[in-house]
């Protein structure tokens, strides 16, 4: 099925929903019903309901300004018909999809004229154009908000960890729904900001109060396959590019660095990688689409830079080594991330003497850290059990290494002690254990340049964010002016 076809499968009945309360609504206002039907035309008859100029429609097409159209003609909309309570306002913005039907049907819903010809006053008179502006600003704010927190959120990528399923400069929106919101730890923040207030390096919250969390009900829980946004659990990442450990923060988990990979394995699943290939239950795992590795490209000498655009890959996808062997003064070499069809077509180059799985450098350190587990690299990997609520593990110094740091950091638990393979929990020694929560683990499909969970290890279930839904917006900052814009990409869902 295409994505943008089942995208719109996915929204129909809200639009439809929200259509037929415009429809009512249309009706009383003197509107032709069917406007309210017609994408664009709907917008356009909305306006002249306001009292607005109809070239206003065209706002809608402008990314962030449209949002705040959307805001300003629901609450205008909501008055001109004789609403002025704040908190249906706020719901409208919110649910209009349920809302605006029960609306346009009550009886007491009546059509008063364009926004500027209503008779509503303060204390000071008419409202002013900056009093009306300011209004509808703060219900933007409180709406986005909402929106943000229980139904949707925007992010950006800005990695090639997840190529080619997901793509430097692509913009997606992430479902809440899909795994269910979660409560706030951290109620006193900015609005509409995560660590920093904007183009500051101030915090945008205080620790004052943390709550408890707890998550909503969703309409899935997460799956093998699944692309997901969840909060890195490790201070080290949340501090990535920061050398300075005295300076590091640690961010509740709300507000930890967000990060997007696939789901590879969940709680209860055994994990096991045998050159480069995944197993999860003795089963191999299917390659996801585009799925990369890093080979070692051999050249017999620089490869053109027009040659290089030619293969479809652009700076995120390789690196020049240079004149590397001396006994091939001539060799080029450039490390590349490739698909299995750009491999076979870099092969194919009469100019490209070997193009062979990276094997050379050291690795980096690996989770879980363990003397038993020395031998594990990114490419020969486990077996490793994900924990699961409710699975009960022996305590010695085997499990310990592995699951110990889990248990210590992520399990909510208070005056927690590993030593000598012994686990003492509020001062009592503990010789079993039972997980609390389910974890998960996380990987990029660009496999070998994808800082991910053979890293910094399982993901609690309460650092999950959301799912993965549809990018919206995409831009090639290696384009040219002409494609910088990645037209293809619009709406897709992500899979």
């Amino acid at each position: 099925m295409d994505y943008s076809f089942g995208l719109f499968l996915v929204t129909l009945p809200l639009n439809l929903l929200n259509s037929f309360g415009l429809a009512r609504l249309f009706k009383k206002a003197g509107k032709p019903v069917w406007h309210a039907f017609v994408p664009g035309l709907n917008s356009i008859t909305t306006l002249d309901i306001l009292g607005h100029n109809r070239y206003q429609v065209f706002l809608d097409l402008v990314p962030f300004v449209n949002i705040y159209q959307y805001v300003k003609n629901t609450v205008e909309l909501l008055r001109v018909f004789g609403e002025e309570r704040s908190f249906r306002k706020t719901i409208a913005i919110t649910f209009g999809w349920i809302y605006l039907p029960y609306f346009a049907s009550k009886s007491t819903t009546k059509y008063l004229g364009t926004i500027s010809s209503l008779p509503i006053q303060d204390k000071s008179g008419k409202k002013s154009v900056a009093r009306e502006w300011w209004d509808a600003i703060v219900f933007a704010v409180v709406a986005a908000t909402l929106i943000r927190w229980l139904i949707m959120e925007a992010y950006t990528i800005p990695t090639p960890s997840m190529e080619n399923s997901l793509l430097v400069g692509d913009f997606l929106f992430v479902s809440k729904f899909h795994y269910g919101t979660r409560t706030p730890r951290t109620p006193l923040q900015i609005p509409l900001t995560h660590q920093k207030i904007w183009f500051t390096d101030i915090p945008s919250y205080v620790k004052w109060i943390q709550l408890p969390s707890y998550r909503l009900p969703g309409i899935s829980s997460v799956k093998n396959g699944d692309v997901v946004v969840f909060n890195v659990p490790r201070i080290e990442e949340n501090n990535y590019g920061n050398y300075d450990r005295s300076s590091w923060e640690d961010y509740p988990v709300d507000l930890k660095t967000n990060y997007i990979k696939r789901c590879i394995a969940v709680g209860g699943d055994v994990l096991e990688i045998k050159n480069k290939q995944v197993f999860v239950n003795g089963k191999a795992v299917e390659p996801a689409p585009g799925q990369r590795f890093e080979y070692r490209v051999v050249a017999k000498d620089k490869i053109n830079q027009r040659n290089i655009e030619n293969l479809g890959l652009d700076g995120d996808d390789y690196r020049e080594l240079g004149f590397a062997d001396p006994n091939n003064p001539n060799y080029f070499y450039y490390q590349m991330y490739l698909t299995n069809e750009k491999l076979a077509a870099v092969k194919a180059l009469p100019y490209v003497v070997s193009a062979e799985v990276e094997t050379q450098g050291a690795e980096a350190e690996r989770f879980p850290f363990s003397k038993y587990t020395a031998s594990w690299t990114g490419s020969n990997f486990g077996p490793l059990t994900m924990p699961k609520e409710g699975m009960k593990i022996q305590i010695n110094d085997s499990t310990l290494s592995i699951y110990g740091s889990t248990i210590r950091d992520y399990e909510d638990l208070k005056d927690v002690k590993l030593d000598s393979g012994k686990l003492t929990i509020a001062g009592k020694e503990v010789t079993e254990y039972t997980f609390k929560q389910n974890y998960y683990w996380m990987m990029g499909d660009n496999r070998d340049n994808s800082l991910d969970s053979r890293y910094w290890g399982f993901v609690p279930e309460d650092h999950i964010v959301g799912k993965g839904f549809f990018i919206w917006l995409s831009i090639d900052k290696y384009g040219t002016f002409f494609d910088k814009i990645r037209w293809n990409r619009f709406f897709k869902l992500i899979r």
